[in-house]
């Protein structure tokens, strides 16, 4: 019996049945068309790179970032050459990627990650709470970009021990969630920008039931009247040295003291905001500090004894090696961010963090169906399976994409 040969229906383009293969259900069209449509970035005319393929392009850069332009587009494409033919694709030279990035701009992608990049953690999650406080941790990292006049005047040089880097560097501040390593409401700035600065609008993504983990850069006034204020408690550690007037002991050997806007105000005890106060030492460790000083919004000790919190604090060492998954074994050790004006920087900066989110996100479905804490499960392993499925595997529905018209 003779057979329809497969054909395309009218007034559609192989583009747009384009999809991200093994990810697309965490990084989904859907998602990604409106917010095209918010920004006001959506493709208006035909183009052989339309503005959705160019947003899984990018993402899909990060998972080959050792490969050329083209040949990430190729991967992108591959599974679409493998239905029609090589004849239904035009591969982009590297001039056109070039030009339909720019067109995208980074405006869509951060938009995309605030939106979908959200805590993942169930209540099954292992690794994720402490006594039903949803564990979150805060810090921040630089990446090395390609070295152009234009990324040295947007982000500038760190200084070295011979006069500056080689090659210019982005900060970024982020929340991680503890048990998942989901990098949440990340910030980008130069690499001179104070993380505190940054972190200004990270905090708001911290809601009511979560635990809030920092190193004692980040203490201060401002800062902590911001994360407390959007429900969320804290564990800081702050300086030794910092002066808080004992104002009542408590049986776990913690104490309630106050935090000023500034001297003044301390000595007139105006505007004060109550913390309680944990001290401790860390005894048979050759290197550790002599005394370690955590301040905390939870003051009542029998919620959280002071011997829980201080040995729930190193947690935020879980965020470092998110860092280290985004930047050694997603990126590639000794990786330079390939994109070579500022915006593109900052829209690669995005699309990699898109496509931790969306490794992690996988990572956590497979450690639920098996009981395990997603710590247990590697996550170079998981970047390598990833990117052996993703080439061939687009997301074809059955009976077109419902956004073809």
């Amino acid at each position: 019996m003779a057979r329809t040969v497969a054909a395309l229906p009218a007034g559609t383009r192989v583009t747009d049945y384009v999809s991200f293969g093994v990810l697309a259900r965490i990084v989904p069209r859907s998602r990604i068309d409106a917010v095209l449509a918010a920004t006001g970035r959506g493709s208006r005319r035909q183009r052989d790179l339309p503005a959705h393929v160019v947003v899984y392009y990018v993402i899909a850069l990060a998972l080959y970032m050792q490969s050329s332009y083209r040949e990430v587009l190729r991967c992108v494409f591959e599974g679409v050459e493998w239905i029609w033919g090589p004849a239904a694709v035009r591969i982009a030279g590297r001039s056109g990627i070039s030009q339909a990035r720019t067109r995208l701009g980074w405006v869509p992608l951060k938009r995309l990650h605030d939106e979908l990049v959200q805590p993942i953690a169930l209540p099954q999650t292992k690794g994720a709470w402490y006594r039903g406080w949803h564990v979150m941790s805060l810090d921040g990292s630089h990446l090395d970009v390609a070295d152009t006049a234009g990324n040295v005047a947007a982000f500038g040089r760190p200084r070295a021990s011979r006069g500056t880097s080689a090659y210019p560097q982005i900060h970024l501040v982020s929340l991680v969630e503890n048990g998942t390593h989901v990098l949440i409401g990340t910030e980008l700035g130069p690499h001179d920008q104070a993380e505190t600065d940054l972190a200004t609008g990270v905090l708001a993504h911290l809601t009511a039931g979560m635990l809030c983990l920092a190193d004692r850069l980040f203490f201060g006034y401002t800062l902590w009247k911001q994360a407390h204020a959007t429900g969320a408690d804290l564990v800081w550690r702050i300086k030794a040295g910092r002066l808080l007037r004992c104002h009542q002991v408590l049986p776990d050997g913690s104490y309630l003291s106050a935090i000023y806007p500034s001297d003044r105000a301390r000595r007139r005890e105006h505007h004060g905001m109550p913390v309680r106060v944990i001290d401790y030492r860390l005894e048979g460790i050759a290197d550790a500090e002599p005394l370690y000083r955590i301040v905390t919004t939870i003051l009542n000790p029998e919620r959280a004894p002071a011997a829980e919190l201080a040995a729930l604090y190193p947690e935020r060492w879980e965020i470092e090696t998110a860092f280290d998954e985004l930047k050694t074994h997603l990126r590639g050790a000794r990786m330079v961010l390939r994109s070579k004006t500022p915006d593109l920087v900052r829209q690669e900066c995005y699309g990699l963090l898109l496509a931790h989110y969306a490794i992690r996100g996988l990572m956590h479905e497979a450690a639920l169906s098996v009981d395990v804490d997603p710590d247990r499960l590697s996550f170079l392993h998981a970047v390598r399976v990833v990117r052996r499925k993703l080439q061939g595997t687009g997301a074809f529905p059955p009976s077109g994409y419902r956004g073809v018209s």
